[in-house]
């Protein structure tokens, strides 16, 4: 006894469904890191992103299944976070297309639509890898295809793709050495497997109940809360930040932006031609909502005063850390600076205080905070990307989690967009050195990229688990010296490691050392440990800067 028919209600049950079970277990699947430093985000990533996909349908009560899958497909995009949860958003929009047009379906229509997802999470990565999330997703495909040409019933058709990603998820490490060698399967995978158990669970009547997941108490976090107040209170130039979506038929995306754009900024309009989401700054809201009331009905509407956010937040800081920066609670963070004669702006992700100076102070106009641990949404990126004073945007992602979010964001902006894929702050840092704001967009990219990978760059961290990595016996605690996605020292004391990983990194072409200092050094140790460095290698030149990073006791570049 099962599901005949697959409808929108039943979809929305689903997709709550499978995002309580993930939120449930998303620890279980960021302890299955390969490497044993503290970046296991994977389960929180595609837990996230799940919640902003359960945030969209929660929209569409009493829709038809198709309604409900464009909902699923735009809140997955827009809240992807980390190259997980970029390929999750890109499995629900292919499943998206797949629902589309219909108010219900049956388990071969199901499967129809699953194997389009998983067509259309495989061309969003360049190139893929076999042992992953892709993996587990196609083999789900063809376990539900499998069970739909049997006549099997929704609910069957779930449990078969369930099956079968549990069967393909313990034949990762078979495929990937890197997995067998820490003794771990597929930590995406895993994720994909829990959300189709959550929905097979929820079918098969052993969970009638959804638990609300925290991100659902209380109101929506505003979307560019990972902007930091760096300005006053004079600078808010726009006071509402107003946010709502159009439902409509044949919806003219780029006749919205040029009708409201110049009524403010930080404008963002994406979506389909049925559905679209708005965000703008401005100081007449009422204006903005009737111009888009033009466009189709308004549902989901969203206006707060940037002026009583920021205050507030001040207030807040005002007896605690007393720090530059910090996480801005709400979109009062999207403050650009004064516009400057510039052709070209730029766009990074980061974390610390002082690496969010040095990333100013080199001419970025938006600092996004975010980076391991914390990688940004899509729409953050997006959000970041529209706030720039600038049409020509530099995005540097600083981390390699935040690349294919980063490549996700640039199509979504109706700006002209590069990204150079920085894969940490040092590499961001060292592009910044070769951009020049009033060279065109092409020239940045290509100069910004090859001074970027003219720098050998490397990390000091700490082990999260005891494992054994290319011979390496590694207990937890241990610090590691960590380069080009390899641990190549092991030790008990940041300093020491750090001299292994500089005389690592530094050849006869190399003459010019750049140290970041973290959250956790203190500057007596880091004065220490320059005063070792000079000492080993009196021919190179060295140069100690305060980066405030966590996670990271030192950030290396080599030039």
């Amino acid at each position: 006894m099962g599901y005949d028919k697959l409808t929108g209600d039943l979809l929305r049950r689903l997709v709550k469904a499978a995002a309580a079970a993930l939120e449930e277990q998303k620890e279980a699947v960021n302890a299955l890191n390969v490497f044993p430093v503290p970046d296991g985000d994977t389960g929180t990533n595609m837990s996230l992103t799940m919640q902003a996909a359960v945030r969209e349908i929660d929209k569409c009560v009493g829709l038809g299944v198709g309604d409900v899958g464009r909902a699923l497909s735009m809140g997955s995009l827009m809240g992807a976070r980390g190259n997980s949860g970029v390929i999750l958003s890109q499995l629900f929009r292919g499943i998206g297309r797949g629902l589309e047009g219909h108010a219900e379906l049956d388990g071969t229509g199901v499967a129809r639509a699953l194997q389009l997802g998983v067509e259309t999470a495989y061309k969003a990565v360049m190139r893929p890898v076999e042992g992953t999330i892709l993996t587990v997703a196609r083999e789900m495909g063809r376990s539900a295809a499998k069970a739909a040409r049997e006549q099997g019933s929704i609910s069957e058709v779930f449990h078969a793709a369930t099956a079968g990603g549990e069967v393909a998820l313990a034949r990762t490490p078979e495929l990937l050495p890197v997995l067998k060698q820490a003794g771990v399967v597929d930590a995406g995978g895993k994720g994909l497997v829990i959300l189709f158990t959550g929905m097979a669970a929820l079918l098969e009547g052993q969970r009638a109940v959804v638990r609300a997941l925290p991100s659902q108490a209380g109101s929506q976090p505003a979307v560019a809360e990972a902007f930091r107040i760096t300005e006053d209170l004079e600078d808010i130039v726009y006071t509402y930040d107003t946010q709502l979506l159009i439902r409509g038929k044949g919806l003219e995306l780029n006749e919205v932006r040029e009708r409201i754009g110049p009524l403010g900024d930080s404008m963002l309009v994406v979506g389909t031609a049925e559905i679209a989401k708005v965000h703008i700054h401005t100081n007449n809201p009422g204006r903005v909502l009737e111009l888009c009331l033009a466009h189709g009905d308004l549902t989901d509407i969203s206006i707060d005063n940037m002026r009583e956010q920021y205050e507030a937040v001040k207030r807040a800081r005002s007896g605690g850390d007393g720090g530059v920066g910090g996480q801005a609670a709400g979109s009062a963070g999207v403050m650009p600076g004064a516009e400057q004669a510039k052709e070209v702006g730029v766009v990074c992700v980061s974390v610390g205080e002082g690496m969010e100076k040095i990333h100013r102070s080199l001419g970025v106009d938006i600092v996004i905070d975010g980076g391991q641990t914390m990688n940004p949404s899509t729409e953050e990126l997006v959000l970041g990307i529209e706030s720039a004073s600038t049409e020509q945007v530099i995005l540097l992602p600083n981390n390699s989690n935040i690349l294919m979010a980063a490549q996700q964001a640039l199509q979504l902006t109706s700006k002209k967009v590069a990204v150079v894929p920085s894969r940490n702050m040092p590499q961001g840092i060292s592009a910044l050195l070769a951009y020049n704001p009033q060279a065109n967009l092409e020239t940045n990219q290509s100069r910004m990229a090859a001074a970027m990978r003219e720098t050998r760059t490397g990390e000091i961290t700490y082990a999260v688990r005891s494992t054994r990595h290319d011979q390496l016996e590694i207990n937890e605690g241990d610090i590691l010296a960590v380069a080009d996605d390899r641990i190549l020292a092991v030790g008990k004391e940041p300093n020491t490691v750090l001299e292994q990983l500089i005389d690592a990194l530094l050849d006869d072409s190399r003459e010019f050392i750049t140290v970041f200092y973290g959250l956790d050094v203190t500057a007596a140790d880091a004065e220490a440990a320059m005063g070792l460095i000079q000492d080993r290698h009196p021919e190179v030149e060295v140069e100690l800067h305060y980066g405030g990073q966590p996670l990271f006791y030192y950030l290396i570049s080599v030039e």
